[in-house]
């Protein structure tokens, strides 16, 4: 026994067993050390891009919630709004193939630094009108301006003048007429958001690729899930800061306060809009700082390393991709990569599945954007809120919806381990019960106010003729009224006047928020129409349902935005599991151009020229032509933005149904489902490489890398 314990101790001292300890030894240390710089350096990453996702999407929500606030300070029309939203999609179309496909090749992390830089120089620009233009003004009767003069409203003495045709006739003489009503400002907004999508344009196709390229195979959907929902938290800072902003007034630190006589509740009420941009272009700074410290490239984890033997897309790649794969992740010149431009593109448009959901997510999008753009003005229009609590709400109860949809779509995926035709089928499932929901909002609108000459007759009774030619009726046909003003009051009998005027009101009393008519010959109860009565300042509130109509609204809408979410994830992921490894950056590209130029840019156009259709009673610009709606037909812009919306979404649900068509139809029993492990099995493995190998188009539409996540 001594003996064999000796032998057995002299044979584990041999030399020949410490080398191998030693090397054992080092390998691990290295791929410990290696794992944690991987892992390290992917999540300061990740922190970086999520930072930036955040600064970026706080200013895009930021705007919306200025979109009011911006067609009444510069006067113009929802369509022209539309133009100056559609201009960040605009500057992103200028530069994204570009920058995607050759930004793919360079240093990725430098280039989203720059990109963040340009965009705070935009966002700043578009807050420049307010320290060029003119102090705000708005049209307001002689009375209730700070004034003692005693001017009848009725101006039945054609010796008395008013104030508002004194100011327009004395600005037509005025020289400076065109500086001072801002006619052209809005122009530097246009050019802002313009240079703010430029600069936002590498933010997603690099970032998400590098997540893609250096994160873990199993960890890549659910980081780029983090940094969707991250992306979410700016809009609700967006919106609440565009709240704040909204109670402020325009002209805040530049005139006295008390000598305003309008409150955030009148529909001429201008928030300071400008004060937010400026904010949030010093967050854009600063989100750039750490991407200037970040290395081009990161190792790789071991898991990636060996691709062929854990990667799914290996198991339908041909080798000449894999050659090619790597030959991407080489250092090679401009003019090499151009060469290989337009067959990467015939690639990408030969992929069917690629196509169809491209054309449903432009269809989609179209919708969406349309309805995001627009939906503060639906909200104060529909339902009588102020600019304030409209993006109070959408901040604080609509965008967190958004997020834990996001969210709970790649959650979802990682959990359950689902393949690319369980996303696609996931993906659909969530635009149709969405858009189902959104069927019924459209029982859930409010009358439209009781407004004498447009919406009524002067006696109460549905207004049936022309809108111009009712506003003057037997109680003010003694009155010098015009028509082109918007100055309303509330009567007794709880319809609005759109002003003293043409109510007939003979004297007035008190001064500013607090003024009082009296003596108005066409307020009167309806029993006795002729009976003069009194108003006060302001529109009349609406009708007495329609806060609980709001109520029911606000439900139904977070449903709904939570349903539309939970299909982004499995969405995104079904794009790139379509293409192959080396266009992703190059495919994410077109995809994004093609949304921005599809959708971005001409969906807020058109939604905003379809809103314009609905307008009551427009306001008048100072020096002449037509200035911002005072008024809409509540239930005309019901139909017509909500109609939009479903239509457009409807016709998208059957894009996705061609897609999940085509990936059943594309795709074996053996690629449906995956064993308890998530392995395939090898006969499975065997039989997809053989039927596959000499079919460029199929290889793509069955390829799953494990990735990404859709905004």
């Amino acid at each position: 026994m001594e003996v064999s314990s000796k032998e057995n101790a002299q044979f584990f001292s041999n030399n020949t067993v410490l080398p191998v300890d030693r090397s054992s030894f080092k390998s691990e240390s290295s791929a410990s050390k290696e794992k944690q710089s991987c892992c390290g350096g992917i999540k300061i990453f990740l922190g970086a891009l999520s930072f930036v996702y955040f600064a970026k999407a706080l200013s895009g929500s930021y705007l919306k919630s200025t979109i009011t606030q911006i067609e009444r300070r510069f006067d113009i029309p929802s369509s022209l709004v539309g133009v100056i939203d559609g201009s960040f999609e605009i500057g992103n179309l200028l530069i994204i193939i570009v920058v995607s496909y050759f930004g793919a090749k360079l240093h990725r992390p430098r280039i989203i630094g720059a990109g963040c830089l340009i965009m705070s120089v935009g966002t700043f620009l578009i807050a420049m009108p307010q320290f060029f233009m003119g102090r705000y003004r708005y049209e307001r009767f002689p009375s209730t301006i700070n004034s003692t003069a005693s001017i009848s409203p009725c101006l039945q003495d054609k010796s008395q003048t008013p104030l508002s045709a004194l100011e327009k006739s004395q600005a037509k003489i005025n020289a400076g007429c065109e500086k001072e009503a801002g006619s052209s400002m809005w122009i530097y907004v246009l050019l802002g958001n313009l240079l703010r999508g430029i600069g936002e344009t590498p933010i997603q196709p690099l970032g998400i690729t590098y997540i893609d390229d250096y994160a873990m195979e199993e960890n890549a959907a659910l980081y780029i899930g983090c940094v969707q929902t991250v992306a979410i938290i700016g809009p609700i800072f967006g919106f609440l800061l565009g709240s704040l902003c909204a109670k402020l007034y325009v002209d805040i630190g530049f005139v006295d306060l008390d000598s305003v006589t309008i409150t955030h509740k009148d529909v001429q009420w201008v928030g300071a809009w400008w004060l937010g941009y400026l904010i949030a272009g010093v967050i854009s700074i600063l989100a750039s700082i750490p991407f200037w410290f970040l290395p081009k490239h990161l190792p790789k984890p071991e898991k990636r390393k060996d691709s062929s033997a854990s990667s799914e897309q290996s198991k339908f790649i041909t080798e000449d991709n894999k050659d090619q794969h790597k030959s991407y992740q080489q250092q090679v010149k401009i003019a090499e990569m151009a060469k290989d431009f337009l067959p990467s593109l015939k690639n990408l448009f030969g992929n069917p599945v690629y196509i169809l959901y491209l054309c449903a997510s432009i269809i989609q999008f179209n919708s969406l954007i349309g309805m995001v753009t627009y939906k503060p003005k639906y909200i104060e229009q529909q339902y009588g809120q102020t600019s304030s609590k409209t993006n109070f709400v959408i901040g604080l109860i609509n965008i967190p919806a958004v997020a834990f949809g996001i969210f709970s779509g790649g959650l979802m995926m990682k959990k359950f381990r689902i393949n690319v035709l369980g996303a696609a089928k996931l993906s659909l499932a969530s635009s149709f019960f969405g858009y189902l929901l959104l069927l019924s909002l459209f029982a859930m609108g409010c009358e439209n106010s009781d407004v004498a000459g447009l919406t009524v007759s002067y006696h109460g009774t549905k207004q049936m003729t022309d809108h111009e030619q009712a506003l003057f009726s037997e109680c003010n046909s003694g009155c010098t009224c015009s028509k082109n003003d918007w100055d309303p009051i509330c009567g007794e009998n709880g319809v609005t006047y759109i002003s003293a005027c043409l109510a007939g009101c003979q004297a007035s009393n008190g001064s500013g928020k607090n003024t009082v008519f009296f003596n108005c010959s066409c307020v009167g109860t309806l029993e006795s129409p002729s009976q003069s009565s009194s108003a006060v300042v302001g529109p009349c509130q609406k009708g007495n349902d329609c806060p609980k109509m709001f109520l029911y609204f606000l439900v139904i809408s977070v449903i709904t935005s939570y349903t539309l979410s939970i299909g982004g994830t499995p969405g995104y992921i079904l794009l790139l599991r379509c293409i192959k490894p080396h266009l992703k950056s190059f495919a994410l590209g077109i995809y994004t151009l093609a949304i921005r130029v599809l959708a971005g840019i001409p969906a807020p156009v058109y939604f905003g020229v379809a809103i314009d259709t609905t307008c009551l009673k427009w306001g008048n610009k100072r020096c002449g032509g037509r200035g911002a709606c005072r008024l809409y037909n509540s239930s005309a812009l019901r139909y017509v933005y909500l109609g939009l919306t479903l239509v457009l979404g409807t016709v998208s649900i059957f894009f996705s149904v061609a897609v999940l068509w085509v990936l059943r139809k594309r795709s074996s029993p053996q690629d449906e489902t995956l064993s308890a492990n998530g392995e395939r099995g090898t006969y499975g493995t065997k039989s997809r490489k053989d039927n596959f190998v000499n079919s460029d188009c199929l290889i793509q539409t069955t390829y799953w890398p494990e990735k990404e996540t859709r905004l």
